[in-house]
């Protein structure tokens, strides 16, 4: 592609790719929501995609993933003796992970990738169209 000019078709294919990263750390997050360790260190903390964006020429850009990180959250710490992973204390360390901010991001994420579909159906449909009128 070097030295093309991205067309809707590589926009919004990378849009969708980052889009699929954001699911996929979400997906990740919610499948380690509840886990619970012996230390603090240990416990899962969410994860997050770093967007950047890309820009080819001037009012054409779209977006890229720059990395993945984890957050800083702090663990839930509660008291539970009995707990087999419980420290000498008695303390077990839930998973920094908010479900419910999940969810959101989960359905926000979906709704970009879903419009992202829709774009390129409506690209297609016109590049049809054209190439019809053309005959």
């Amino acid at each position: 592609m070097a030295g093309n000019p991205m067309s809707i078709f590589d926009i919004s294919g990378r849009a969708m790719s980052a889009q699929l990263v954001r699911l996929n750390a979400t997906a990740s997050n919610m499948a380690n929501a509840g886990n619970v360790t012996g230390s603090e260190k240990q416990a899962y903390r969410a994860i997050r995609p770093v967007f950047t964006s890309v820009t080819e020429k001037p009012g054409v850009s779209t977006v890229k993933v720059e990395n993945v990180v984890t957050t800083d959250a702090k663990p839930v710490k509660r008291y539970d003796p009995n707990h087999p992973l419980a420290d000498k204390d008695g303390n077990v360390f839930e998973a920094a992970v908010d479900s419910s901010m999940e969810l959101v991001d989960m359905l926000e994420a979906a709704r970009m990738y879903q419009n992202n579909v829709q774009v390129l159906q409506t690209a297609k449909s016109l590049l049809l169209d054209t190439v019809r009128m053309g005959k």
